[in-house]
């Protein structure tokens, strides 16, 4: 079958033709429908030889959606043919966070050599996957596979950050969302469908901002210099309630202090390498910083039940197998509009 792997440090993705996998007692095997692409991939395939612990070679793909193709010894309640998309932080499924659905928060994942496909383990970008229990699969229903793959993460992600300032985001207040990539524009959905804040949208980039407005931001700028003005003024000088920080790179953070309300939340969801020190003279008072990861099982059932009805989509550029690396070259330069998905 055709993948897309990493397979020597440094050198990026690879088209590849490896075996189809089987299922061990207990695992299904999908036949993808989609996957998508994250800058998450790139942050793996860039770390230095010192850093990279993984085995290698590594099918890349943590959005992943497919139909059930086959099934190992002592799997029920899943048959053939069903569609699913797959829950990705894969825990160890017994201790309390993840009895509570939160393996993205297990304690244990890493100790036990457990790791999410596509990021440790074989992932969706292939013919073929294998998902190594029933509990990480949600289903699918009418929802389009090629619109769908990418809320296993770029719509889990943000929900799940969101969910967790939501008490906060009231008529009247605002929230900042930095970065319209792949992440903020279902960010921005969300913010919209689940709260009732005043959205402001922030980016380098006028294509993206554009789609920002398209997506339903209230407002958007440039994220530039005159950033935290702007903003300021947009709240009546007191900051955002909310300022959620799609990129994570020192200039982005800084902005995100900068700007953010008395008894805010700052939340870190890129992985672009900054930090932010908290503490009196360091961020307002009250001011929360969190880097919220990934999203729990039950969030992803709600983010798959806001697109079912219309409240979020992706925006998505499509590309087969032999366009892989070219998708991914586009990822890493910033020309992505929305989301990558690969479509076998």
């Amino acid at each position: 079958m055709k993948a897309v792997q990493y397979r020597e440090i440094g050198k990026g993705p690879e088209v590849v033709d490896i075996d189809v996998p089987e299922p061990g007692p207990g695992e299904i095997r999908l036949k993808v429908l989609a996957a998508g692409l994250c800058h998450s991939d790139w942050f793996l395939m860039d770390l230095p030889e010192d850093q990279y612990v993984y085995p290698l070679p590594l099918t890349l793909g943590h959005e992943g959606v497919g139909e059930v193709e086959k099934l190992g010894d002592g799997v029920d309640g899943v048959q053939v043919g069903e569609r699913y998309a797959i829950y990705g932080p894969w825990g160890c499924g017994v201790c309390h966070a993840c009895a509570q659905g939160k393996e993205n928060y297990c304690p244990h994942a890493a100790e036990m050599g457990i790791a999410p496909p596509g990021l440790g383990a074989p992932g969706a970008m292939a013919e073929y996957v294998i998902v190594d229990d029933k509990r990480h699969l949600a289903p699918l229903g009418d929802l389009d596979p090629v619109e769908s793959a990418s809320l296993t993460d770029a719509g889990l992600t943000p929900y799940h950050a969101i969910a967790a300032a939501r008490d906060k985001l009231t008529p009247g207040t605002t929230a900042v969302v930095i970065g319209v990539g792949g992440l903020g524009h279902l960010g921005i959905q969300i913010l919209r469908a689940t709260t009732a804040a005043t959205v402001i949208a922030a980016d380098v980039s006028d294509d993206k901002l554009e789609l920002a407005r398209k997506v339903g931001a209230h407002h958007t700028l440039r994220s530039d210099d005159d950033a935290v003005a702007r903003i300021r003024e947009l709240t009546g000088g007191e900051g955002a309630v909310a300022v959620f920080d799609f990129v994570g790179i020192q200039p982005t953070i800084d902005l995100a202090r900068e700007t953010i309300a008395a008894d805010g939340f700052i939340h870190i969801v890129g992985i672009g390498g900054g930090t932010l020190p908290t503490g009196f003279f360091s961020t307002p008072y009250g001011a929360a910083v969190r880097a919220p990861y990934w999203g729990t099982r039950p969030e992803l059932l709600e983010v798959l039940d806001l697109a079912r009805a219309g409240a979020i989509g992706v925006h998505v550029e499509r590309y087969g197998f032999d366009q892989a690396v070219e998708a991914y070259q586009r990822l890493h330069d910033g020309a992505v509009q929305g989301r990558a998905v690969i479509v076998p």
